[in-house]
């Protein structure tokens, strides 16, 4: 049997739920019991609930990328990465949080906003789905007062050519997964 090429909602029954950790942080982790339709036998999966990112290649009309290098912890690593942020505010659609992420991390705003795509990160164990803007037309945006804590006090930024950005992928160099997949989306479609 052939099956479409296309990914497609599903869920399977939960008997029982139980939360590992939950507080008033973004992420939680469960443990769900479940069953595969038709056979009652229960296995268990950890499920890491997550509510979603976006992530913003910004490319200015000089055909450069604005960058990010911020320290991420659980990598003890500082990434090369693009603006991006979490899907937290309550009714905010995906591209909405992605204009205020590049106003806030980028002091940018963009005319021209281009859905590239979205991908699951890890679907093996994590929820969170990564939505992906091409951002054009930038201006300098308003400062709406944000400020910057940990790691983000620490992130430093500038304007990467497209073809070196392009280039240190290919080559390894730079690895932060959004980044290399917005990158290749944009770049696949052809808007680069």
């Amino acid at each position: 049997m052939v099956r479409e090429l296309k990914d497609v909602a599903e869920s399977w029954p939960v008997t029982r739920s139980e939360d590992l950790y939950r507080t008033d942080w973004v992420v939680a982790l469960r443990h769900d019991q479940l069953h595969s339709p038709g056979d009652e036998a229960t296995f268990g999966r950890l499920v890491l609930e997550h509510p979603g990112a976006v992530i913003v290649l910004a490319v200015d009309d000089r055909r450069q990328a604005y960058c990010l290098w911020q320290y991420r912890h659980p990598a003890s690593r500082r990434f090369v990465e693009l603006p991006a942020g979490l899907l937290h505010a309550a009714g905010e659609e995906p591209v909405d949080t992605a204009r205020r992420e590049l106003r806030e991390e980028a002091g940018l705003s963009a005319d021209d906003w281009t859905p590239l795509g979205r991908t699951w990160a890890s679907p093996g164990i994590s929820a969170e789905v990564m939505h992906f803007f091409l951002a054009r037309g930038l201006r300098p945006a308003e400062d709406d007062g944000f400020v910057r804590a940990h790691e983000e006090a620490e992130m430093s930024a500038g304007w990467v050519p497209v073809a070196d950005l392009r280039a240190a992928v290919l080559a390894g160099d730079v690895a932060d997964g959004p980044l290399v997949q917005a990158l290749l989306l944009a770049d696949a479609k052809g808007l680069l």
